[in-house]
């Protein structure tokens, strides 16, 4: 697939880095689900149960609750983006209220893969979301990668 317009539209860095749309749009799961490897439920802390949010976490839109639900999956936190063999790196976006608004996994090209909310998933780089719409990188975090455990 091609580069998006619209995409560059409301996530500027996209227009100045590289990036590739990598499938059509969905509303069946958002970014923090498709970090976990979930491609059938939208997960976002809401206590109205509209959505998925992980048993024993904290119902609540903080990075704390956010890396603790990550941890459930085996992740612990990181002090770097950097590609580390035999490692999966997620990272979580925040506002400036620290509020996670973003969340993208790192692909073994070191290239990072997102979904954008209802829209498009994409292959980019890390800083092409940064800005104004998803804040910038909160948190780093980092498990054994799954062929491996």
């Amino acid at each position: 697939m091609e580069k998006a317009i619209h995409l560059e539209l409301r996530y500027p860095n996209l227009a100045i880095t590289e990036y590739t749309v990598t499938s059509p749009k969905s509303q069946e799961y958002n970014c923090f689900a498709w970090v976990a490897g979930d491609q059938e439920r939208w997960w976002q802390p809401t206590p109205e149960d509209e959505f998925y949010w992980v048993p024993g976490v904290p119902m609540e839109e903080s990075l704390s609750a956010y890396i603790q639900a990550y941890q459930t999956l085996g992740y612990v936190t990181c002090d770097n983006a950097i590609l580390e063999i035999g490692y999966e790196k997620i990272a979580l976006y925040v506002n400036d209220e620290g509020v996670p608004t973003h969340a993208a996994k790192q692909l073994l090209t070191g290239k990072w893969s997102s979904k954008l909310g209802w829209l498009e998933d994409i292959e980019h780089e890390l800083e092409g979301l940064t800005g104004e719409k998803y804040g910038k990188i909160g948190q780093i975090l980092k498990r054994i990668n799954s062929i491996q455990r």
